[in-house]
């Protein structure tokens, strides 16, 4: 059900074809959102997340584009705010998770993950700057639990996350009181209701006694784009306690 006090406001949401970003492009038209996605190499992902989005009533814009590219963010930014008319929110979600032992990751990797999960979503709130500070809106960044602690194989991921928890802090001082900035950090988050075997070892040491799923990660998500602008600066672990 559409919540009316929020029609007319316009999301844009990277890496919204599918995963988490697919959920949240949803969440937020069914919310009342117009909504706005980029996608890189899932095209087919895309279509199909845009038909649901229409389902949902929403007005949505889909933009192919590779979010290393400044040229190509800043365009893609500015199609989608012209399309739906402007922006209220930003969620920079887009991602590279990967494994590798320290002593082993290559400078080729540590560039590829810093590009995509910190200076990416530096681009693309910058572009969207203008239009955010016109609407007094907000934006919320996906960071990570691994950004919080410490995971030894995964040193450019969780190096690139923290990266992206300062920024967010960074962001919410430069950009107010226009905008608020806040960041969301997801623990470990798995599909569907039966219990993996290969993360049962999660659960069991998280205190809420589960994994998490996306709908743990959309209702954060809700809260920042609709609770008070006046909280802003904020990182919210979404991990049912696991960093504890």
């Amino acid at each position: 059900m559409a919540l009316e006090s929020f029609a007319g406001k316009r999301a844009l949401v990277t890496g919204g074809a599918r995963g988490l970003g697919r959920t949240f492009a949803v969440a937020l038209a069914y919310a009342g959102y117009s909504v706005g996605i980029t996608y890189r190499s899932s095209p087919e992902d895309a279509d199909r997340t845009l038909a649901e989005l229409a389902d949902a009533g929403a007005v949505n814009v889909g933009v192919r584009c590779d979010l290393r590219d400044p040229e190509a963010v800043s365009a893609a930014v500015e199609e989608i705010a012209t399309d739906l008319g402007g922006l209220d929110l930003l969620v920079n979600n887009a991602g590279m998770f990967e494994t590798s032992a320290l002593e082993e990751i290559t400078t080729e990797q540590w560039d590829a993950v810093f590009e995509t999960n910190t200076r990416a979503p530096f681009l693309v709130a910058k572009a969207a700057y203008p239009y955010l500070k016109a609407s007094h809106g907000r934006i919320v960044n996906i960071g990570s639990l691994g950004g919080i602690h410490p995971w030894a194989t995964h040193a450019h991921y969780c190096t690139s996350k923290a990266a992206l928890h300062m920024l967010s802090q960074t962001m919410a001082k430069a950009w107010a009181p226009e905008i608020s900035v806040n960041c969301i950090a997801p623990g470990m988050i798995v599909k569907g209701d039966a219990p993996d075997p290969a993360y049962q070892r999660f659960a069991d040491k998280t205190p809420m006694q589960r994994n998490g799923t996306a709908e743990d990660v959309v209702e954060a998500l809700l809260f920042f784009a609709t609770g008070p602008h006046f909280i802003t600066g904020q990182l919210l672990a979404v991990d049912g306690g696991l960093g504890l």
